[in-house]
């Protein structure tokens, strides 16, 4: 569910949705303030901002933040660009940070541990999807942690704040050892790019992988198939990001995409390729490169596919969409970096640079994943 190297969050119109709202109906009366930043209006700039986060419930947990990562569906809500921004939007789902309070009824976590919370806060909990583990495909439509509509009727304010208050069952642990900062931009970028690749056996060893983009996404498809044993190519418009691709990354092979000789000595030669990007782009030249039988799972979004139907049809390739990963799929990828130590690599700024961040998100200008450090900036 993300746009080049970031993930575009869905609104979710909850109406007749029916949820577990006890938890929820209990803490309403005692909530508590909690300081953050936030766009008032399209123009998307961000300043200070006071809001009230509701009481910890039996079921759920209070997380002190520590950082934050950025991501382009922060642009997209707070200007106004992705259907309707719930004013004052609160941005932020890429989020660490340390329990602070636990309810009674809380089992899985406890004060002091390390935790993760990601794109969404709720779903109905109750359909197939949900009883799967696969709660980001509920049947009823999931709650998006920031500019969503929660049981209660109240708006999801994100991570570019103090705390956060979340049920305990949209919450991750983080290995003691791995670093908060780093761990941030798992929770959207990395179950990204890492749900697809383990639903399609992208981590058979021996096998080759070809990476379209190298953002904030596309840096991470690498680590990941580096470290399932697969020879990584990765496919750039930009000679530029060789260097990084082969030496930083540890990618295999770099191809300039728009080299129809690098591309044509490449063909039928990869069993899957994983699609970053989030510009229109023609697909015809990465399908030639696949194997008969090869998958191609596009987790940007470019604003439509072109491609020739016969391609697919005698190459017997496969087209497969996806966005962020359910609860148990979250938590396996987060615990698969922890012991193989995959690190995303960051840039680290203070809550006040957000502003200047987010400008340079729209322009590409970061390696690769902005991270905001609250702990130490919002004050």
């Amino acid at each position: 569910m993300c746009v080049n190297s970031v993930q575009v969050t869905v609104l979710v119109e909850l109406g007749s949705v029916s949820f577990l709202t006890e938890n929820l109906r209990m803490a309403s009366d005692k909530s508590e303030n909690c300081l953050g930043w936030a766009a008032r209006d399209e123009s998307g700039v961000l300043s200070p901002y006071e809001f009230n986060r509701r009481a910890v419930g039996k079921d759920d947990i209070s997380v002190r933040i520590t950082h934050c990562g950025m991501c382009y569906a922060d642009v997209l809500y707070t200007r106004g660009k992705s259907r309707k921004s719930l004013y004052p939007v609160v941005p932020g789902h890429e989020i660490v940070g340390i329990v602070q309070e636990a309810g009674s009824d809380v089992h899985r976590f406890k004060i002091g541990d390390h935790v993760g919370v990601g794109t969404y806060v709720n779903s109905c909990r109750d359909c197939e999807y949900c009883d799967d583990g696969l709660e980001v495909h509920c049947a009823d439509g999931i709650v998006t942690t920031f500019n969503g509509v929660d049981v209660d009727g109240t708006i999801t304010r994100g991570g570019y704040s103090s705390f956060i208050v979340v049920h305990e069952r949209y919450c991750y642990n983080i290995p003691d050892s791995y670093p908060l900062a780093l761990a941030a931009p798992l929770l959207c970028a990395g179950i990204t790019v890492y749900t697809p690749m383990i639903r399609h056996k992208m981590n058979q060893p021996g096998k080759s992988l070809g990476v379209i983009g190298l953002g904030g996404l596309g840096h991470l498809a690498v680590k990941f198939g580096k470290a399932f044993g697969l020879y990584v190519t990765v496919f750039s418009t930009s000679m530029s990001k060789k260097e990084e691709a082969l030496t930083i990354l540890g990618a295999d092979n770099f191809v300039v995409s728009s080299d129809k000789e690098q591309m044509k000595t490449l063909d039928k030669s990869l069993d899957f390729i994983i699609d970053t990007a989030s510009g229109d782009h023609i697909f015809d030249p990465y399908i030639s490169t696949l194997k008969t039988a090869g998958v191609l799972v596009l987790v940007g979004a470019p604003n439509e596919i072109k491609l020739s139907p016969l391609n697919l049809l005698l190459g017997m390739i496969t087209i497969s969409g996806s966005v962020v990963g359910g609860t148990k799929r979250t938590q396996e990828m987060l615990d698969f970096c922890g012991t193989h130590k995959i690190h995303p690599e960051i840039e680290i700024i203070p809550i006040q640079s957000v502003n200047e961040a987010l400008e340079r998100l729209i322009k590409n200008d970061v390696k690769y994943r902005f991270v905001i450090d609250i702990e130490n900036s919002l004050k």
